[in-house]
């Protein structure tokens, strides 16, 4: 079984603020990457336990967010830049897409950090979907034929995978305490309205990581027809609304293929 992992840092249990955190200006980003780093190695435990042959990290996070001399040296490293962007080295050679550090979309009730690619976004939609990270992610991996099994991120996210993917596996290891959508708020305000969560201890989010992953891995080998493939028809179409910023109003851009989502995901 072959396994490509994407990660991110907002969604990791003891990363508590953004510009702390997940910067490299924060105080904090290098004991961020290594929180990350280990629940990652523990889904990478998990998933070669249920029998993986290969592993595949892909640091998702814009400043990098995995400290690679801690990985599992089991695993496989990928960071960019990429030879083009999405589906960022997925393809039809890997049996199933999981995810460690992941947050919720963009305008998302009790979220901590959520946003879809900045915190500038207020809704992307993708044949009338309302998609995050996770859902751009997913879509792409369900058009080359290869499911998402598991997910791991702050609660929001989880319901969100869930409702995305039924059969997923998920394990949420801190709760967004914000409530409402914030789609009234500037990038700048929305971001740091955002950052409050309750978190679990760091060692109990990666015991059930492991467990997470070790599960969905084995009924993924029982029967994947358990992890639902998403279908999308063509055309394709993209929706993207902005936030307010200064005296520019709220905005909506548009576009569509007539036939290959990833396509459309990579056109400007």
């Amino acid at each position: 079984m072959k396994i490509f992992i994407m990660t991110d840092m907002e969604g990791v249990c003891g990363v508590a603020s953004f510009e702390e955190w997940a910067t490299p200006q924060g105080r904090y980003y290098e004991e961020g990457k290594k929180l990350l780093t280990m629940e990652v190695n523990a889904a990478i435990d998990g998933f070669f336990a249920a029998g993986a042959t290969e592993v595949l990290v892909m640091d998702g996070h814009g400043h990098g967010g995995i400290n690679n001399l801690l990985l599992d040296n089991r695993a496989f490293y990928l960071k960019g830049p990429l030879p083009g962007p999405y589906p960022f080295m997925l393809d039809e050679t890997y049996d199933a897409i999981a995810w460690v550090g992941q947050h919720a979309k963009a305008g998302t009730e009790l979220a901590q950090m959520a946003h879809t690619g900045w915190f500038n976004v207020i809704d992307y939609k993708i044949n009338g979907i309302s998609v995050g990270e996770f859902g751009q992610i997913a879509m792409c991996g369900a058009a080359l034929g290869v499911r998402s099994i598991f997910g791991a991120g702050d609660e929001a996210f989880t319901k969100e995978a869930a409702e995305l993917v039924p059969g997923i596996e998920t394990v949420s290891v801190k709760r967004g305490i914000m409530p409402g959508s914030g789609n009234e708020y500037s990038s700048e305000g929305y971001q740091e309205r955002n950052n409050g969560a309750i978190h679990m201890h760091p060692d109990k989010a990666r015991m059930f990581i492991r467990q997470g992953a070790e599960l969905a891995l084995r009924k993924f080998s029982e029967n994947r027809e358990q992890f639902a493939l998403l279908k999308l028809d063509p055309p394709f179409t993209r929706a993207i609304t902005y936030r307010t910023e200064g005296r520019k109003a709220a905005y909506t851009i548009k576009s569509e293929h007539p036939s290959s989502l990833i396509q459309l995901l990579n056109s400007k």
